[in-house]
C-alpha cells in the first residue's frame, strides 16, 4: 500500500518510480487535486497538464489526467514542457495546472508540481496536505479514483510559440550586441525551449549565436545530472565557453525552471549576483518596488536593492514560500541562491529563461565582459551550498548553536547566525532529502574558510 507521506513534500510531490509511486497513485492524486479545486470554487472547468522528458512522465501524466476527468474537469494537455511553460499556460489561460517532473533529481525519480489558476502555488499549507489526505483515502479504499469512468474531454495544445513570444515582449534582445552563448541543457527541457525562445527566426532573428550542449531530450541523463547547483555538472559548460570563445554560458536544470550562468572565463556567476543584477533592471522599470530575496542569498543583494531604490524583503527557502511572499507584497522580482528567479510579470512564478534573457540583455547592452559586469554585484565570499548526511539533525544544529553564543540568531528557516564582522552562516534541513545544508558568507576568503570548516567539523563529528 502506498504511503503518500513519503512522496508529498513541502511544496511538491517527489519520489522514485515505481517503488514509491506509480500510475495508480498519480490517478488518485489527479482525483484528489480536482476535488480540492471543486471544493474551493477554483475558476474554469479544465486543468492544464504538462510533462518533462523522463520515460515515466507521459504515463504518469495520463493517469493523473484520468483522475481529473473522473472528477468532472476536462484536461488541456500541453505535452512536453518546461515547468515555467506550464506556469505560462496556467497564468495566461487562468487555469490550474500540474507539471510532471522531478527537476534535477536522478532518472528513477519523478514528481508533480501543482498550482491553482494564475500559477498560484500549492504547498503543504495551501492545499497539498489536503490533496495527500484525499488521495491516501482513495488508495486505502482500494480505488485510485471515485467510481465512474473519465468522461470529460482532453484538448491538446502547443503553447511553446506563445510562451516564447511573451518572454520576448518582456525582454527585448533584438538591439543588443552580437553574443556567442553556450547553453548546456543537460538533456533536459532546456533543449526543447531554448531553440524557440532564443534561436527561432520565425519569431524575429536575435543577435545570438547559440552553441548547444546536450539538447537531446533524454531522461536517463547520459552526460551528467541536470543539476547545475553541483559544480561537477558545470564542467562541460565551463570548458565549452572557453573553447568557443563565448561571452557567456547558460546551464538549465532538468525542468528548465532554473538557470545558472558562467562568464567568459568559464567561471560561475553566483545566483546572488544574478539576483542583484536582475533586481536592478526591474527596479529601473518599476522604481520603489519590493524585491524578495531568499534567506541565504548574499548580503550584497538587499544592499544593492536599497541602493537602487527598492525595498528588500527576506523569505524562506522554497518556491511556494517565495511566491506567497511576492503575492503578499506585490513584489516586482524575487531571487534565490538556488537560481530560482520569480517575476511579477510572470504571475509571480519562477522562470529561468526570463532570468537568462535579462542577463543576456544586461551583457549585450554594454561593452564590458560578463566577469567585470557581474563583479559589480559580488561583494562578499560565499562557500556555496555544502551538504552533510547527519543521523540526528536536530542535535547537530543545537550543538552548532551552542558553539557561537555571541552571534545573532535567526530561525526563520533553519539556523542563521550573524557575526559583527559581517560574516554569517545558515544551517538548515533539506525539504526533499535527508541532509543538512550549510551556506557561509564572509567579507574575506580567509574568514569564510575558517568559519565554514569550523561549522562542518561540528556538524559531521
Amino acid at each position: 500500500m502506498s504511503d503518500l507521506s513519503r512522496i508529498v513534500k513541502a511544496y511538491d510531490v517527489r519520489g522514485t518510480v515505481p517503488d514509491q509511486w506509480d500510475e495508480r497513485v498519480a490517478e488518485a492524486l489527479g482525483a484528489a487535486f480536482t476535488q480540492l479545486l471543486n471544493t474551493t470554487d477554483e475558476p474554469g472547468d479544465a486543468v492544464v497538464v504538462g510533462y518533462d522528458m523522463r520515460a515515466t512522465s507521459p504515463g504518469l501524466a495520463a493517469a493523473f489526467a484520468a483522475g481529473v476527468r473522473a472528477e468532472g474537469r476536462s484536461v488541456m494537455e500541453i505535452g512536453l514542457a518546461s515547468t515555467d511553460l506550464l506556469y505560462f499556460a496556467s497564468g495566461s489561460l487562468d487555469l490550474p495546472g500540474a507539471m510532471f517532473t522531478a527537476s534535477h533529481n536522478p532518472a528513477q525519480y519523478n514528481g508533480i508540481k501543482m498550482c491553482r489558476s494564475g500559477a498560484r502555488p500549492i504547498g503543504q499549507d495551501s492545499g497539498l496536505a489536503e490533496i495527500r489526505d484525499r488521495a491516501q483515502a482513495l488508495l486505502d479504499s482500494g480505488a485510485s479514483r471515485p467510481a465512474g469512468e473519465p468522461t470529460r474531454p482532453v484538448e491538446r495544445r502547443d503553447l511553446l510559440p506563445d510562451y516564447a513570444a511573451y518572454l520576448r515582449k518582456l525582454v527585448d534582445l533584438s538591439g543588443i550586441r552580437p553574443l556567442k552563448v553556450v547553453v548546456d541543457a543537460g538533456n533536459g527541457m532546456g533543449g526543447f525551449t531554448v531553440p524557440t525562445v532564443l534561436g527561432d527566426a520565425a519569431l524575429s532573428a536575435l543577435p545570438l549565436q547559440i552553441v548547444p550542449l546536450y539538447f537531446e531530450l533524454d531522461g536517463s541523463f547520459p552526460n551528467h545530472e541536470a543539476n547545475p547547483l553541483d559544480p561537477a555538472n558545470l564542467v562541460d559548460l565551463q570548458r565549452a565557453v572557453v573553447e568557443h570563445g563565448a561571452e557567456i554560458g547558460l546551464a538549465f536544470d532538468g525542468d528548465a525552471d532554473r538557470c545558472f550562468v558562467v562568464d567568459e572565463r568559464g567561471e560561475p556567476v553566483s545566483p546572488s549576483a544574478i539576483t542583484a543584477l536582475v533586481a536592478a533592471r526591474e527596479l529601473a522599470k518599476h522604481p520603489g518596488s519590493t524585491v524578495i530575496h531568499g534567506l541565504i542569498t548574499s548580503s550584497a543583494v538587499p544592499e544593492i536593492i536599497r541602493e537602487h531604490g527598492g525595498e528588500p524583503v527576506v523569505a524562506r527557502v522554497g518556491h511556494s514560500f517565495i511566491k506567497a511572499e511576492m503575492a503578499r507584497t506585490n513584489a516586482v522580482f524575487g531571487g534565490e541562491h538556488s537560481a530560482h528567479y520569480y517575476f511579477r510579470d510572470f504571475w509571480f512564478a519562477d522562470t529561468g529563461m526570463l532570468a537568462a534573457m535579462h542577463t543576456l540583455a544586461a551583457l549585450g547592452e554594454q561593452s564590458l565582459p560578463l566577469s567585470v559586469l557581474a563583479g559589480e554585484y559580488e561583494r562578499y565570499v560565499a562557500s556555496g551550498e555544502i551538504n552533510s548526511t547527519v543521523a540526528d539533525q536536530a542535535a547537530a544544529v543545537a550543538d552548532v548553536r551552542a558553539a557561537y553564543p555571541d552571534a545573532v540568531a535567526d530561525e526563520m528557516d533553519g539556523l542563521t547566525l550573524r557575526f559583527p564582522d559581517g560574516a554569517w552562516f545558515n544551517l538548515r534541513a533539506s525539504n526533499t532529502e535527508p541532509l543538512l545544508r550549510l551556506n557561509v558568507e564572509a567579507p574575506t576568503r580567509e574568514r569564510m574558510v575558517s568559519l565554514r570548516d569550523d561549522v562542518l567539523n561540528r556538524v559531521r563529528r
